[in-house]
């Protein structure tokens, strides 16, 4: 029975501060009170919708990003693919012609010899 007796001050402290300082809030505000609550709340909630609009906004930004990276690097590894066959392709000519200006200076000094003869 003593305990209930000790944590009964304690509870009536509490409902008598918050009375105090509710009487307080209602001395320095008075009836706008009620607005200023109203008006703190809808700036919450229009803080709150800005956030996840925000998000949104970031989360579209970065998948757009992504898909744009993707294409970009597809874009780039077929150019190279182009360069390297490209570059294969000019490789190959330029053995034939050499291969063809030897066999050109043979057949030269050939007929050149011929001729001296």
């Amino acid at each position: 029975m003593s305990k209930v007796s000790k944590s009964q001050p304690a509870v009536i402290e509490s409902i008598d501060s918050n009375s105090k300082i509710e009487a307080i809030k209602n001395l320095i505000f008075g009836e706008n009170i009620q607005q200023y609550n109203t008006e703190f709340l809808d700036l919450k909630a229009d803080l709150l919708k800005k956030r996840q609009e925000l998000q949104s906004f970031i989360d579209e930004t970065r998948d757009e990003l992504s898909k744009s990276i993707d294409s970009l690097s597809t874009d780039l590894n077929i150019r190279i693919t182009d360069l390297e066959n490209k570059i294969e392709d000019r490789i190959e000519t330029m053995e034939d012609e050499k291969t063809s200006r030897d066999m050109l200076g043979k057949a030269l000094i050939e007929l050149g010899q011929k001729i001296k003869a």
